[in-house]
């Protein structure tokens, strides 16, 4: 595949702080590339730079292999965490009003059916639910035909139900071909939604790879859970593992899943109720960082 976008050396300075501090990725054209770190790490600014909203400091950004030009902000969709829309218009009439200040743009019903606005379209701005104006923000953000789309946090705030229906919505857009960067507060959404993901600290990328290959290389505990129940006459912190202990359960964290069950199974644990929890994208932001997401 080829890169879209490259970020050679990315620095952000203000004043004494280096907001970002030299970083370097390169987004595949056609892949959901995600940005993580807790608050302060330096992700926000990242993007407003690519974005040009705010300039570097020094580094360089290359689009299709050169220089930004003026046409970029013509080939890019950005949609905003908020964004303020005139209460006295419908949906579509935002949308057309959006359309006419592009020139290359996408048919009105296509855009309705690609985000299915279908059940709102006709409503006004300020009588629609927090589900339904994402997959419009999203529209927006669509509507001149972006080859690079820049969706900052899109489902924060719904409910999983409307952040479901938007995943639908974003791998749809995948599909056609669209290459999007995503920054999000949601581990679960960047784990199945992104190819390829940097995690950033300190303005810096401390991490990178795809969802699976950062959980192998940063978090291969497995977490055994049991009812405490399940436990009763038996001596089990006698036993040779990690266990922890929370109300009504038993928790043990073991990189070596076959060998805790052959030792549970040996000291006749009734294992019927037992869950098993696979390390997963939260394991490893918290590895790294050690800070919870939203800090």
């Amino acid at each position: 595949m080829t890169a879209l976008l490259q970020i050679i050396e990315l620095e952000k300075q203000y004043k004494n702080v280096n907001a970002v501090n030299g970083i370097n990725f390169s987004v595949e054209k056609g892949a959901c590339f995600g940005i993580l770190g807790p608050n302060g790490a330096g992700k926000t600014t990242t993007i407003e730079v690519i974005e040009d909203v705010i300039p570097p400091t020094s580094g360089k950004i290359l689009y299709k292999g050169e220089p930004r030009t003026l046409s970029f902000r013509e080939e890019v969709g950005i949609q905003f965490q908020n964004t303020a829309l005139f209460s006295f218009l419908t949906v579509r009439e935002t949308l057309n009003t959006f359309k006419s200040l592009y020139h290359n743009t996408y048919d009105l019903d296509e855009l309705i059916h690609m985000c299915s606005l279908n059940g709102f379209i006709d409503q006004m701005n300020d009588r629609i639910s927090g589900g339904q104006k994402q997959r419009f923000m999203l529209a927006l953000a669509l509507i001149n035909k972006p080859e690079l789309i820049f969706l900052d946090e899109p489902s924060t705030g719904l409910d999983p139900q409307s952040r479901r229906n938007l995943w639908d919505v974003i791998r749809g857009i995948k599909k056609i071909g669209k290459t999007i960067i995503l920054t999000t507060h949601y581990m679960e959404e960047a784990q199945i939604l992104c190819d390829d993901i940097a995690i950033m600290d300190h303005g810096k990328i401390i991490a990178q790879g795809s969802p699976d290959a950062l959980i192998k290389n940063y978090s291969r505990e497995v977490t055994v859970i049991l009812p405490k129940k399940s436990i009763e006459g038996h001596q089990i912190k006698n036993l040779p593992l990690a266990i922890s202990e929370s109300q009504d359960q038993i928790k043990i964290k073991t990189d070596d899943i076959n060998g805790c069950l052959e030792t549970l199974i040996a000291s006749h644990i009734n294992l019927k109720d037992m869950s098993v929890r696979s390390p997963n994208l939260e394991n490893v932001f918290l590895t790294l960082t050690g800070r919870q997401l939203r800090e």
